[in-house]
């Protein structure tokens, strides 16, 4: 009996997204005690781009360009969103956790994900410091190191530990301290790490059992919210008012956790934001 066509397809896509992943790991860890970072700011002044967030994303994109000139791109730094011919485009975010990164903290990871027109197909987020490559692929499951993944509940929601993160801008972050002390009050604890790629990762692998966060970009979630499906969670898109403006948002848990974590949004004023 021969593999569906299909298979063999996404088999080499998460191959290719994971080796490139992997290049662009080692790049970043070789940039990590350089002091000529040419470090800039972008929305905000506690909002950094540096010369490591270029350089891998460049590695990504011509990996990408000469393995499959005809998919499309979308990545962060280079503000690029590529319209391919296949069907396809890869959403990249070159480095994860810039702060982080800048500060010498082993929290930033390389997210790349491979999307059609159902949303993603496969995804890979890659943490160099602790060598860790967390997989998915859309109805194949969710993997770390090449070992399962399963999302993992709490006997209670009084138990949760959840993850997030807040703002670059800081009207956006005060609103969501208020919100956040609504949603302290009704679970174990809130963990605030800095990546969004590993957020959702470590989600996946049960190292926590929630997470949601606003003024979210698709580079941000689109790898890390597929392993949480695949690892048999729940995700959902938001809308909310901050700051004077709608912002887009994700929540993410096991049942139990999402359902608190979605009627608590509600009643911040959050609305379904689609997929």
């Amino acid at each position: 009996m021969t593999s569906d066509p299909r298979d063999r397809d996404l088999d080499g896509l998460l191959a290719l997204a994971v080796d490139i992943g992997h290049e662009a790991g080692a790049l970043l860890a070789s940039y990590a005690t350089r002091t000529d970072l040419d470090v800039r700011t972008k929305t905000t002044a506690t909002d950094p781009v540096s010369a490591a967030d270029h350089a891998s994303e460049q590695l990504i994109s011509d990996r990408l360009d000469a393995a499959r000139p005809d998919d499309g791109m979308m990545g962060e730094e280079q503000d690029r969103d590529r319209i391919g011919t296949t069907g396809l485009r890869w959403v990249v975010d070159p480095l994860d956790g810039t702060v982080n990164f800048l500060f010498g903290i082993p929290q930033w990871s390389v997210s790349i994900a491979v999307e059609d027109t159902a949303g993603p197909l496969c995804g890979v987020v890659y943490d160099p410091n602790r060598d860790e490559t967390f997989t998915a692929a859309r109805a194949r499951g969710a993997w770390l190191n090449g070992s399962p993944l399963h999302i993992t509940a709490p006997a209670r929601v009084g138990d949760a530990l959840i993850a997030t993160g807040y703002s670059y801008d800081s009207e956006v972050r005060r609103q969501q301290g208020v919100m956040i002390t609504d949603l302290l009050a009704t679970i174990r604890d809130v963990r605030r790490f800095g990546s969004a790629a590993l957020d959702l990762a470590w989600l996946g692998a049960g190292r926590w059992d929630g997470y949601v966060e606003f003024a979210l970009h698709p580079w941000d979630y689109s790898a890390g919210s597929l392993i949480v499906r695949e690892a048999g969670g729940v995700v959902a898109h938001w809308e909310l008012e901050l700051g004077g403006a709608t912002r887009r948002g994700l929540s993410a848990g096991t049942t139990l956790v999402h359902d608190h974590l979605s009627a608590w949004l509600r009643r911040s004023g959050a609305s379904d934001g689609g997929g």
